[in-house]
């Protein structure tokens, strides 16, 4: 059987895609560099004549100069030939670098099998314990226009930002990004030094998910592995870690053509 990558468009590969996301069913931390003009290479993955599958690979913005695979996805009926179609991207796009979503199996599969020096950049959370910490005399503040926010919604771009206030002061800041896959959105905050340990990042988690889910949309979070606070208040707030963002690189002792033997 005669296997391709095959250079196209980012709007050639949108269908498969579309069932890309539909397999994972979670959010997809990079799905927004498609829509950035330059910043992905799109290939098509061909077992003969049969659009089996496709991969991306990332080359603007913070990958600008170090090209890098990102998604890889096969048909079910063509993952038999996972190996010989992943082996025809590497050789097609130059990419010597891998940035993968651990929860995507088949990608994780080629990570481990091609790459080395792997590493984990974020944790990635989703929600899964529905909380009732108190607000211990905190308010929360809306600052960004519901107008703003329904445009960011719609065009999956910015989000939405709030503030938390104690006795008139501001003491913590956080908001929702939406430009991931629909319907996740993304959770940040920051609790100013003098008011950490409190438990209102925490409280402030608690209440942007309560957010994200009034305004139609499924909350998550990421933050660094080496970040112990960020990891517990995200907890306290009930999220729960399921994937982790890993990078590896493809040593130069690879060579293509050895699965095609």
């Amino acid at each position: 059987m005669r296997a391709a990558a095959i250079a196209t468009t980012p709007a050639a590969i949108l269908p498969l895609r579309v069932r890309y996301r539909e397999e994972m069913h979670c959010q997809i931390v990079h799905d927004s560099i498609h829509r950035r003009a330059g910043w992905t290479s799109a290939y098509a993955l061909r077992l003969d004549e049969v659009d089996a599958g496709f991969g991306t690979v990332a080359i603007g913005g913070p990958w600008t100069g170090k090209p890098t695979i990102f998604e890889f996805h096969v048909l079910p009926a063509y993952r038999n030939h996972a190996f010989l179609l992943f082996e025809c991207l590497l050789e097609v796009s130059g990419a010597r670098l891998m940035e993968i979503q651990s929860n995507d199996a088949l990608l994780a599969a080629m990570l481990h099998t091609y790459a080395r020096d792997v590493w984990s950049e974020k944790i990635v959370f989703q929600d899964g314990v529905t909380t009732a910490l108190e607000a211990n005399g905190a308010r929360l503040l809306q600052v960004t226009p519901d107008t703003d926010v329904q445009a960011a919604i719609a065009a999956r771009q910015g989000g939405t930002e709030w503030q938390l206030q104690l006795d008139g002061e501001t003491v913590a800041t956080g908001g929702i990004l939406f430009h991931y896959n629909v319907p996740y959105g993304d959770i940040y905050m920051e609790v100013a030094e003098p008011f950490r340990r409190r438990g209102l990042g925490g409280y402030l988690v608690q209440e942007l998910k309560r957010v994200a889910y009034a305004l139609g949309g499924v909350p998550c979070a990421r933050c660094s592995p080496e970040n112990v606070a960020s990891r517990r208040t995200l907890q306290q707030a009930g999220f729960v870690p399921f994937a982790h963002i890993l990078n590896g690189s493809i040593p130069p002792s690879w060579t293509p053509g050895a699965e095609r033997g």
